[in-house]
């Protein structure tokens, strides 16, 4: 690493960010460079480190006990390992041809030049919030950091009734929703698109639709938020659309999230179509041999599309430290990319993607095949058999796969996994049928239901080639 020596003979290593990949870098960094060779400091503007957002929906719903359970490593742990992390402290500047950031404390509002030999940027994302009216009110809420958790905890303990909307339908407002329904509210979302979890196609969607009604959800799509309202008190009182009002002692927005690079930005730095960082293989950032990006602030490569995507996941995150980290400290690693594979849970429905969209196949200029197939995530005559569907896209022509859905209950979700390692590798459908997966009774049927879609796939990939 081109890093120069500091006063005392040590480089040092500046982290924006204490969280999944700042301290992931951080920590990689330590375990390949000791004290005496470098100085790695961080900072972070909020209250925790190393703390797991996407458990938030767990915890507000009553499936994780405690705050403290998301939490992997505490501050004072970081600092036992020697790094030098200072909470509650923003970096507002950085200067580039100086090799520095201006930090300023929370609290007090003193301000501190820290230079830099090295440098890491896991500024994270911000959530998307609409520019209306009552945003900002009592009662409003994002689930981004722990911080917002608890805000919404106690804001539900003192809420005057049991009413709330969810406005957004992805992830986040789905796990949402079903955490305040446990809570014991009447729950409402409102979602923009034409079904829930616009990360599926829309027919795959629609069941996603189906098992959020049988919670007792009521669901709200193609509709879009166009004002909240507050009471007297100031308080949220309701979410209105264009065509219907819906009272709110809670909202909870989940509307998603965008890169959080407004520091990158104003010193310079070079940002994708999606607002992210770009960077190489190594995550320096581009055109920056000292300067590394990772996690939710970075844009990603897809392998399946090879088109720049954003994709705000814990699991890119942490890979991106260990990358950045093993890089900072002397060693050499790379990121290749991502398939683009996601897995969530609406009460006991499985929800699963990997690879592209009918829409991420067009616009990606792609000419490709879909079968969609229903089966079981047992032998059929196995107790506890589940019904499942999995979709698949595959390229027309090579009958290379392009992508995978699957929606089903106990054992369908975690399937997405074949399909995410048949992705990287390139495979084609008549490939995989190949595959040797494993096969007893209780796991699956004698044909696994994503191999009966890659048979399927491959006679409508064949039958197009004649």
């Amino acid at each position: 690493m081109s890093m120069n020596s500091g006063r005392d003979g040590r480089r040092r290593l500046v982290v924006i960010g204490g969280d999944a990949a700042g301290m992931s870098a951080a920590s990689q960094a330590r375990r390949m460079s000791g004290p005496d060779e470098l100085e790695i400091v961080a900072f972070e503007r909020g209250h925790f480190s190393s703390y797991s957002a996407c458990g938030i929906p767990y915890w507000v719903g009553g499936d994780v006990s405690g705050r403290d359970q998301l939490i992997a490593r505490s501050p004072a742990e970081h600092r036992a390992r020697g790094i030098d992390l200072r909470m509650r402290t923003e970096v507002v500047e950085i200067d580039v041809p100086g090799q520095r950031v201006r930090a300023r404390d929370v609290e007090s509002g003193a301000e501190s030049w820290t230079s830099y030999d090295g440098l890491v940027i896991a500024t994270g994302a911000r959530p998307v919030r609409p520019d209306m009216p009552g945003v900002d009110a009592p009662g409003v809420h994002g689930v981004q950091t722990l911080d917002d958790g608890e805000a919404l905890l106690d804001s539900l303990e003192r809420a005057p009734g049991r009413r709330a909307v969810v406005v957004g339908a992805g992830y986040i407002g789905v796990e949402m929703a079903e955490a305040l329904i446990n809570r014991g509210f009447e729950v409402t979302v409102v979602n923009r698109g034409k079904e829930p979890m616009s990360t599926l196609d829309p027919d795959m969607g629609r069941m996603v639709h189906g098992a959020m009604e049988g919670l007792g959800i009521t669901m709200v799509n193609d509709a879009e938020v166009t004002k909240l309202l507050t009471g007297e008190d100031g308080r949220i009182r309701a979410v209105v659309t264009e065509d219907a009002e819906y009272p709110a002692d809670i909202v909870v927005l989940g509307i998603g999230v965008r890169p959080e690079t407004s520091l990158a930005r104003a010193a310079g730095l070079p940002l994708g179509a999606h607002g992210g960082l770009l960077t190489d293989l190594a995550m320096r950032v581009r055109g920056h041999e000292n300067i590394w990006a990772g996690g939710d602030c970075v844009e990603v490569l897809n392998l399946v599309s090879g088109q720049e995507q954003y994709v705000p996941l814990g699991t890119h995150a942490n890979k991106h430290g260990q990358v950045i980290g093993t890089n900072a400290g002397g060693g050499y690693a790379t990121f290749p990319g991502v398939v683009g594979t996601a897995v969530s849970k609406v009460c006991d429905l499985e929800i699963a993607r990997t690879g592209l969209r009918e829409k991420d196949a067009h616009r990606a200029g792609l000419r490709f095949e879909t079968v969609t197939i229903e089966s079981t995530s047992r032998a059929g005559y196995y107790p506890g058999a589940s019904p499942m569907t999995v979709k698949m896209l595959a390229e027309r022509g090579t009958g290379r796969l392009l992508g995978v859905q699957i929606v089903g209950r106990e054992g369908a979700g975690k399937r997405v996994d074949i399909a995410a390692v048949a992705l990287t590798a390139q495979m084609t459908v008549q490939q995989m049928t190949a595959l040797d997966l494993g096969y007893a009774p209780p796991f699956s049927p004698v044909w696994d239901p994503v191999l009966v879609a890659a048979r399927k796939a491959t006679a409508k990939v064949r039958a197009g080639q004649r």
